[in-house]
């Protein structure tokens, strides 16, 4: 019997065929040569289809149609999960989209200074609001808060050891191991304690001429309870000011008001931190704080000027789109309520549960309206990116009818992807992590996926 795939065309008998030609006007010829050869192999895979006539033009276009959909897209954030990983974590304020706008549009000052018409820095563009809304002396921003870490360690201790607690080496997002990331610098970690109980004599009996920093590594993933006890900032500054060590703090979150009347306690902001006596804290731009990804190192003149100093600080700078978003974002923290208000993450995390409630039915209402079968519950949101760990935020989600894996696949699919989560057998929409201007587009994909 023979084999029907060899009879499939070839890639160059389709080209020369009348509905690819009219494809070649429209497209690139390097895409619809790619999007041939992925119908011949789309063909070739399904056996049952081989033995009825394909029609080619139509294969070849909906392979070009895939191939124009980028790969990074914007979708619905339905999950409840504020600051999710997977799905970028935070979304930026208006007025940082609009600097970003302004900045990527043309030329910039990124690194001229305009007063001198000479060669100036990146890194001066943050400074003076960091110093202002955390109380450093300094600041460097670099690419993200791991990049802050390896960057502080290579300045301070490149060489030389640096003391941590071993309840402090965690494992972070994506296998990567805290440990892995600080001996990248060029520095040997010498662990103190157990993992449930570290004291000030551990730290003391580890010091040795070698010593370089203190390391104290903000625990935002999990949380110990129970048998447990640490060395905080300020015991471990006094211990440091004894033998001229510094101490550095990776932050992590990088929460820069408190959020306890909105039931989110136990988070250190970076200004407290600094205040226990952390000779640099490092901490996130895109979690807590609600701007872009960016590593933030602040602390003392000194101390922050090492690191300005590191060749690694080259390999690690921002770009000039990161600068501008953050500095935007920055500046709404000058006014609390504005930063409440207009920085969506802190909005999600502040929202009332009768806010979201309201929304979730008049989405299950619009919804019905269009066929779709949906009610509204309470449920629990989450803060995530390891900020707040274990922490529930009460709140509402629209819960539609049908089997909740067809309907969570259906609405992956769907033109602007809506990405809920299942519980008790059903699809939960949770609104307080979907932007509130974005309703009627959110509930519009919904339909589309569901009608």
């Amino acid at each position: 019997m023979s084999d029907a795939r060899r009879k499939l065309p070839s890639v160059g008998t389709l080209l020369d065929s009348d509905a690819i030609r009219s494809l070649l006007s429209e497209h690139p010829r390097s895409v619809v040569v790619t999007a041939i050869r992925s119908a011949i192999d789309i063909a070739r895979r399904d056996e049952r289809g081989l033995g009825s006539p394909i029609d080619w033009g139509a294969a070849v276009s909906e392979c070009i149609s895939r191939l124009s959909v980028p790969s990074l897209r914007p979708l619905f954030n339905a999950t409840g999960v504020v600051l999710h990983t997977n799905l970028g974590r935070a979304p930026l304020p208006d007025a940082a989209i609009e600097a970003v706008r302004n900045i990527a549009s043309g030329f910039t000052n990124l690194e001229y200074d305009l007063e001198t018409g000479t060669r100036g820095s990146r890194y001066v563009h943050c400074v003076d609001l960091l110093r202002e809304l955390t109380g450093a002396a300094d600041a460097i921003v670099v690419n993200n808060c791991a990049a802050a870490l390896v960057l502080t360690l290579s300045a301070l201790a490149r060489g030389r050891e640096v003391i941590v607690s071993r309840g402090e080496l965690v494992e972070i997002g994506g296998s990567f191991r805290v440990p892995d990331i600080m001996q990248r610098s060029g520095a040997t970690l010498v662990e103190v304690g157990t993992t449930n109980r570290t004291h000030a004599a551990d730290y003391r009996r580890a010091i040795t001429s070698r010593t370089g920093a203190f390391a104290k590594v903000h625990r935002s993933n999990f949380a110990l309870t129970g048998y447990v006890a640490e060395v905080n900032v300020p015991a471990l500054a006094a211990i440091g000011a004894e033998h001229g060590i510094p101490v550095v703090h990776d932050l992590g979150s990088g929460l820069l008001i408190e959020l306890d009347e909105f039931g989110l306690s136990g988070e250190p902001t970076a200004q407290a931190a600094l205040a226990a006596g952390a000779t640099v804290v490092m901490m996130s731009g895109d979690k807590l704080l609600g701007g872009p990804q960016a590593g933030i190192a602040v602390g003392s003149r000194d101390a922050i000027g090492q690191l300005r100093n590191d060749p690694l600080a080259r390999a690690l700078r921002v770009d000039k789109m990161t600068v501008a978003a953050l500095a935007a974002t920055l500046d709404i923290y000058r006014d609390r309520d504005r930063a409440l208000r207009e920085i969506p993450t802190l909005a999600m995390l502040s929202a009332s549960a009768l806010a979201i409630g309201d929304r979730c039915q008049a989405a299950a209402a619009m919804l019905a309206t269009n066929g779709i079968c949906a009610d509204v519950v309470e449920c629990m949101s989450t803060v995530g990116a390891g900020a707040f760990p274990g922490a529930e935020i009460p709140s509402a989600a629209v819960r539609l009818s049908g089997d909740p894996e067809t309907t969570e696949r259906a609405l992956r699919a769907a033109a602007v992807p809506v990405i809920g989560r299942i519980a008790d057998d059903a699809l939960l929409l949770d609104m307080r992590t979907v932007i509130p201007r974005d309703d009627e587009a959110f509930i519009r994909s919904v339909v589309s996926a569901l009608a």
